[in-house]
């Protein structure tokens, strides 16, 4: 099975089976990776004993503590020698929109927390203009570690860190999730569209709603906010806003228990006045 049939079939089996982890089985490790991972242990551990970004963080529940220090501690890829610190994502664990990204950059790297150099705080200005607080949105990446020079994920790293992603949303259980940029868009509804045509519309995910948008960092290579792009950013969280406000589905009806019951259901009602024909 191809790694990504592996993740596509772990991300379909989030929300209808039990956590499934990717197989690691037959993989073989990078020759070089042995040696670094063992000089550069120090780095891990600082990341562990790293604050919160915000002191609500501290009431998240034990269980989610816990996942958030077996994922400060992870060394499963390469990226675990050149991390300055895992950057695991910050937000609420009751709300109802949730940010994906693709991976950490340098400022991300050097403070422990998603989306706070330039592009961070063009998301937090976009948030607050349509009324919504950073601080009550939760923000994640796929990758939890930055890749050297910001390039591209590899297939190895994507695979790792995708049981860290399923695990978040798993336990957040949010309504909406914004998918920042193409890398995360296609990852999440595994897709090869690009984002300017998945941009604009909403998708059926697993019972929740995925929204597309522009990454705030492609935003401000085209131009802030005099580009194009930054007006169709403003479109795409009003369509998030107007989302998050719509009452969400009735619950199904309750199953049929006799061919009885579904013979009554189905007949019309008989009108008072039809009665008096009888």
């Amino acid at each position: 099975m191809t790694r990504p049939v592996k993740r596509h079939v772990e991300m379909e089996a989030l929300f209808g089976a039990d956590f499934l982890p990717i197989s690691r089985k037959g993989r073989t490790p990078a020759p070089a990776a042995a040696a670094p991972v063992a000089a550069k242990a120090p780095a891990p551990k600082k990341s562990a004993s790293s604050t919160f970004p915000y002191d609500w963080e501290k009431d998240w529940p034990s269980d989610f503590q816990t996942f958030r220090t077996e994922v400060l501690d992870c060394r499963k890829c390469g990226l675990c020698s050149t991390r300055t610190q895992v950057v695991f994502g910050t937000g609420p664990l009751q709300t109802p929109l949730m940010f994906v990204g693709e991976a950490p950059g340098e400022d991300e790297d050097r403070k422990g927390e998603p989306f706070v150099g330039r592009a961070g705080q063009l998301l937090t200005t976009t948030l607050k203009k349509f009324g919504i607080e950073r601080s009550r949105v939760y923000i994640a990446n796929i990758l939890k570690c930055r890749p050297p020079g910001n390039r591209d994920p590899q297939e190895d790293e994507i695979e790792t860190c995708t049981p860290w992603l399923i695990e978040q949303i798993s336990l957040i259980q949010p309504q909406v999730i914004v998918t920042l940029g193409n890398f995360a868009t296609k990852f999440v509804l595994q897709t090869q569209t690009g984002i300017t045509r998945m941009r604009g519309s909403v998708y059926p995910w697993h019972g929740r709603t995925v929204i597309p948008t522009f990454h705030p960092a492609a935003i401000l290579r085209g131009g802030g906010e005099k580009g194009r792009q930054f007006g169709e950013l403003q479109e795409d969280f009003a369509l998030i806003k107007r989302t998050l406000a719509e009452p969400e589905p009735p619950p199904p009806p309750p199953p049929v228990t006799s061919l009885v019951e579904l013979e009554r259901e189905e007949q019309p009602a008989i009108a008072d006045d039809q009665l008096e024909l009888f």
